[in-house]
């Protein structure tokens, strides 16, 4: 029998919270950009995190306007209310 537990990251605030929390501590490139590998690694192998948390957490930071995400989905960009999340912590 299997039990269930249940997911940090189920809820995408939360999950959006922390990947702004990796976002800030990674160097940007050119333009401010961070590559999403940069916060992806992280959270699906450290955390323990799933793709769709993964993916749920970045849309809701987005919506937030914490990120702006490159249409190309390659990176994102740390934005002033996500750095006032920061400040806030």
């Amino acid at each position: 029998m299997k039990h269930v537990t249940e997911r940090p990251f189920a809820n995408p605030e939360a999950a959006a919270r922390q990947l702004v929390q990796r976002a800030s501590g990674i160097g940007a490139v050119q333009d401010g950009r961070i590559h999403i590998e940069k916060i992806n690694y992280p959270f699906l192998y450290t955390l323990k995190g799933s793709g769709a948390e993964f993916g749920a957490g970045i849309k809701s930071a987005v919506e937030r306007g914490w990120f702006d995400l490159h249409e190309s989905g390659t990176y994102v960009r740390l934005l002033t209310p996500g750095k006032e999340l920061l400040a806030k912590a």
